[in-house]
């Protein structure tokens, strides 16, 4: 946790020494944010060299990854988690190709990045700076012969930051002197490195100071910078595209399931702030899957107890996640609903009927029925019917909601019948209730849909009748039991 943040730190605190000039300070913060994003892009090439891709670059932390001790590190990991003759095989094959599917994961990695760094609208010296992420001092790295001085300096400061961060934490200040003395001229730039170990226990940060690391961003005025709504719907496309790359199978999946969740929340006659979170949501629903190695999403058979114990994580992963930044916690509130079903005997939290609101509901519907049309590695994709049939299936069995599965269906254009909502509320109904529950009166409601008064009163009155409530407080409850209302917007 926060490996970034401290690493930004110390390559922004060792730069006041070397001569970091202030219009690079910038550059360094998002170089050293999206500097590990690029990793999605190779994670199934990862996986497949070297098995648990996430516990494979933790371990390189450990390691020079140029020269001999390079060459143990990447054989030794050949083939992890497979048989002996697999592990043969891969090792085989390295040593045969001289390691260049490695090198073209690092490009990837490196590519990727870099493009994200234009969808965001940021420098052009982030994405050149990301494009040298894989470089090294002495010219061994990724380009092969790219060093030296040739290496942008916030990049240069980034290398260092990113190991010692590592090694400060599990060896202390010394730790983190010794690796940079050992890398010096080789990985790392020697002017950098002497300046370093020379002040490094005052720019290493304390470990656990979380918050401090977060308030000097917000202090930032150069760091903080505002999005519009327009902006922020870019940075989640971003954000969802990226996610999907995380697997071979999922390519557009989180778009896909944001815009058909959208389209459905619009039938349903959500409100358009209802609508605009659902899309949200439905483009981070999966950002917890990079919490889970590569071997485990695009695993071609039954999943073991503990791998589907992680999977059921990511779930919370994505909730944690977005909570930390406040203004994305009602996102991944909803987010985090994707996999849970009516029934109870969905995850992470195993919530059930009126505790799922209805942009839950809906997100796990199209969730559904998105992945059924999807190939998996455990199963092929299923036509558009046949996914139409089996999430009918899951409505019978009490684990869809009706109505936001019909809605689903309609908008993909394989039916899904008309249907009255709850205690037989039609559709305009179920929008003037949730207008009442929000506290407004009859002449709001006639204003806001505009319609007569008296009509609005009409609707009002019905909807007391076939709910059975005296008043907008009980209306309300019978919303919320029902999953017409968002628990978090009263």
């Amino acid at each position: 946790m926060e490996h970034l943040l401290r690493s930004w730190q110390i390559a922004a605190r060792t730069g006041k020494y070397v001569g970091l000039a202030d219009d690079q300070y910038e550059s360094l913060f998002y170089l050293a944010m999206l500097s590990w994003v690029g990793c999605v892009a190779d994670a199934p090439e990862v996986s497949a060299l070297f098995g648990d891709d996430i516990e494979f670059r933790s371990d390189a932390y450990g390691v020079d990854l140029a020269g001999a001790s390079g060459l143990r590190f990447f054989t030794g990991h050949a083939g992890s988690g497979a048989s002996v003759s697999r592990r043969l095989v891969a090792t085989a094959s390295l040593i045969a190709t001289g390691g260049r599917g490695v090198v073209e994961g690092m490009q990837s990695h490196c590519t990727t990045v870099s493009t994200m760094a234009h969808q965001l609208g940021l420098p052009d010296a982030v994405g050149d700076g990301l494009r040298q992420f894989f470089t090294r001092w002495d010219g061994r790295g990724v380009p092969n012969g790219v060093g030296g001085t040739d290496i942008a300096l916030p990049v240069r400061l980034f290398h260092l930051a990113d190991v010692v961060e590592v090694h400060h934490r599990l060896g202390g200040v010394a730790g983190a002197v010794d690796v940079a003395g050992a890398r010096r001229g080789k990985q790392f730039d020697p002017t950098i490195v002497d300046a370093f170990c020379e002040i490094a226990p005052a720019v290493l940060p304390e470990i656990g100071r979380q918050a401090e690391l977060h308030e000097l961003i917000a202090d930032d005025r150069t760091l903080r910078r505002s999005l519009s709504e327009a902006e922020l719907d870019v940075a989640l496309e971003a954000v969802a595209d990226f996610t999907d790359l995380r697997s071979l199978h999922r390519a557009g999946h989180s778009r896909g399931v944001a815009d058909l969740a959208a389209a459905a929340a619009t039938s349903m006659r959500l409100p358009e702030d209802r609508v605009r979170d659902v899309r949200r949501a439905g483009l981070l629903h999966d950002i917890g899957l990079h919490g889970l190695p590569a071997t485990v999403l695009d695993k071609p058979g039954p999943l073991a107890a503990t791998e589907w114990e992680r999977v059921r994580l990511s779930a919370y992963y994505t909730e944690r996640v977005l909570a930390r930044p406040s203004a994305l916690a009602r996102l991944g509130a909803i987010a985090a609903q994707a996999h849970e079903r009516m029934d109870g005997s969905g995850y992470h939290r195993g919530s059930s009927g009126s505790t799922i609101p209805v942009t839950g509901r809906i997100l796990a519907a199209s969730c559904m029925f998105r992945a059924l049309t999807e190939e998996r590695a455990h199963r092929r994709r299923r036509s558009v019917k046949e996914a139409a049939t089996l999430l009918r299936t899951e409505v019978r069995a009490g684990r869809l909601d009706a109505e936001a599965a019909d809605a689903v269906l309609a908008t993909a254009g394989v039916g899904g019948k008309r249907r009255t909502g709850p205690a037989g509320l039609t559709p305009r109904e179920i929008e003037v209730l949730r207008m009442i529950a929000h506290g407004a009166s009859t002449v709001d409601v006639a204003r806001g849909l505009g319609i007569a008064k008296k009509t609005a009163g009409t609707h009002i009155e019905r909807i007391y009748v076939k709910t059975g409530s005296s008043s907008r407080s009980t209306a309300t409850l019978f919303a919320l039991r029902n999953g017409l209302l968002d628990a978090l917007d009263l």
